[in-house]
C-alpha cells in the first residue's frame, strides 16, 4: 500500500470521527453517571441532616433530586441544574430545571433540591406535561429548615414535598415558584 497524503489524511479523518463519536458516548455516559453519583450523594446528605427527609423518602412514589442548581443574577437573573428521578432506588430519568427573573438581585448561589412526589399521578403528571412549571399542578409544599420540625397532614396532602438544601453563596431566595422542569437526555 502507497502512503499518499490523501490516503494519510483520509485515514487521520476516520480515526478522528471515530475518536470524536466514541468520545461524545463517553461523555454523555459520564454525564448521566455524574449526575447519578452527584444526586445519590446529596441525598444522603439531606437524609443525615434532616429527618423529615427519610420519612418522606419512605413514603414517596419517586424523588427528584437536583444536587446542584446554579442561580446567579443582577436586575436579571437565572437559575438552572440537571437531576435524577429515582423510583424505589432505581434511576427512572434525568431532568433539567430552569428558571429567569427580573427585579431586586445581585449576586451567585447554588443549592440542592429533592423533590418527593408522594402518589404515582404525581409522577405520572411529570411524565406527561411537556415541561413542568412548578406552580401549576400538582400543588407544591416547600419545606425549609425554618419550618416546623414534624410534616403534618396538611402537609402530606400535597403530590409534591420539595426541600431546598445546602445552600452556599450571596444571594436570597430558593424558590421554585416559576422554575420548568423539562426531560433531559445526556446521550443527546
Amino acid at each position: 500500500m502507497l502512503f499518499t497524503r490523501r490516503n494519510v489524511f483520509g485515514a487521520a479523518s476516520i480515526a478522528a470521527s471515530g475518536m470524536l463519536l466514541a468520545g461524545r458516548e463517553t461523555f454523555a455516559a459520564s454525564d448521566a453517571a455524574q449526575i447519578s453519583r452527584d444526586a445519590a450523594a446529596a441525598l444522603r446528605r439531606l437524609n443525615t441532616t434532616d429527618h423529615r427527609a427519610v420519612a418522606l423518602g419512605q413514603k414517596a412514589a419517586g424523588i427528584l433530586v437536583f444536587p446542584k442548581i446554579v442561580k446567579a443574577g443582577f436586575i436579571f437573573g437565572g437559575q438552572g441544574g440537571k437531576g435524577v428521578l429515582t423510583e424505589h432506588g432505581r434511576t427512572r430519568g434525568y431532568y433539567t430545571i430552569a428558571a429567569a427573573s427580573f427585579g431586586l438581585q445581585a449576586g451567585v448561589q447554588w443549592f440542592s433540591y429533592a423533590l418527593f412526589f408522594m402518589d404515582p399521578q404525581a409522577l405520572q403528571f411529570l411524565d406527561n406535561s411537556d415541561g413542568w412549571a412548578i406552580g401549576s399542578d400538582p400543588n407544591v409544599a416547600v419545606i425549609d429548615r425554618g419550618a416546623g420540625a414534624n410534616i403534618d397532614s396538611t402537609t402530606l396532602s400535597h403530590k409534591v414535598i420539595a426541600i431546598p438544601f445546602g445552600q452556599k453563596g450571596l444571594m436570597a431566595g430558593l424558590s421554585l415558584q416559576g422554575s420548568k422542569i423539562t426531560t433531559y437526555n445526556p446521550n443527546a
